[in-house]
C-alpha cells in the first residue's frame, strides 16, 4: 500500500515508534522552549508537539530546533493552510492537526512536511487514507470512546495497517493499555508538561511526571 505512505514517511513513523511518548505542550512564553525541551530530554522524553494555540509556538519551535536539535519538535492545532509553511520556515519535524482537513493535508504533502490529520470516525479515516495519510490522529481519544471504540473502529482497516497516535483524556494510568494495540505506536500526552508548569518554570514536576511515565514503558 506505497500509496497510504505519501503523508508520513516511514523513516520517522519507526522513530516516533520508538519515543513511545510525545509532549503536547502550550508555550506562552518563547523563551521557556528550550528549558522545557532540556527537562523533557532529561527525564526520557524525545519528542514534543507545540500546540499552535499561541503566537508564541512558532518562534519557540525555532529556539528548540536551533538549541536542542537532538528533540524531534513538531507542531500541533494546524487549522490553515498557511500555517503548513510556517512550519515547514520552522523546520518543524512533524505537523499535526486536530480534525481532518483535506486541504492542509494536500498543502502538507505538496511541502512534503510529515502530517497527521485527527480523526475520529470511519469516514474521516477514509478520506485520510484516499489523501495519503498512514499515521492518524486519534482525537479526542477518551471522550469518544477510549480504547474500545480505537480497536472497533479500526477493525475494517486492519489489512491497511494503518497508525494511530491518541491524544486526548490520556494520563499515566491509561496510557500503557493504548501502546499496548500494534495500532499505537506512541500517544500524545498533554498531561506530562501541563501549561501553568510551563508557565511557573515549575521544570521539578515536569520531570517527576516524565519520568514516571517513561518508567511505565519500562
Amino acid at each position: 500500500m506505497n500509496h497510504i505512505a505519501k503523508a508520513f514517511p516511514d523513516s520517522l513513523l519507526q522513530q516516533v515508534r520508538q519515543m513511545r511518548i510525545i509532549a503536547v505542550v502550550v508555550i506562552d512564553d518563547p523563551e521557556q522552549a528550550v528549558p522545557l525541551a532540556n527537562c523533557l530530554l532529561d527525564s526520557g522524553i524525545r519528542a514534543i508537539e507545540l500546540t499552535l494555540r499561541t503566537p508564541a509556538a512558532f518562534e519557540a519551535l525555532k529556539n528548540i530546533r536551533s538549541q536542542c536539535p537532538q528533540m524531534t519538535a513538531g507542531l500541533g492545532t494546524v487549522l490553515f493552510t498557511q500555517q503548513v509553511q510556517q512550519a515547514v520556515d520552522g523546520d518543524a519535524a512533524f505537523a499535526v492537526s486536530p480534525g481532518m482537513n483535506p486541504n492542509i493535508v494536500k498543502a502538507a504533502i505538496e511541502a512534503k512536511l510529515p502530517f497527521a490529520p485527527g480523526i475520529t470516525t470511519p469516514s474521516e479515516v477514509e478520506t485520510a487514507v484516499e489523501l495519503g495519510c498512514r499515521l492518524l490522529k486519534f482525537f479526542p481519544a477518551e471522550p469518544s470512546g477510549g480504547l474500545p471504540y480505537l480497536k472497533a473502529m479500526n477493525a475494517p482497516y486492519a489489512h491497511l495497517d494503518l497508525q494511530y497516535i491518541p491524544l486526548g483524556g490520556l494520563n499515566e494510568c491509561n496510557f500503557v493499555e493504548y501502546l499496548n494495540l500494534d495500532c499505537v505506536p506512541a500517544v500524545g500526552g498533554s498531561w506530562i508538561a501541563p501549561r501553568n508548569q510551563i508557565v511557573a518554570g515549575d521544570w521539578s514536576s515536569i520531570a517527576a511526571t516524565a519520568k514516571r511515565a517513561v518508567a511505565k514503558l519500562n
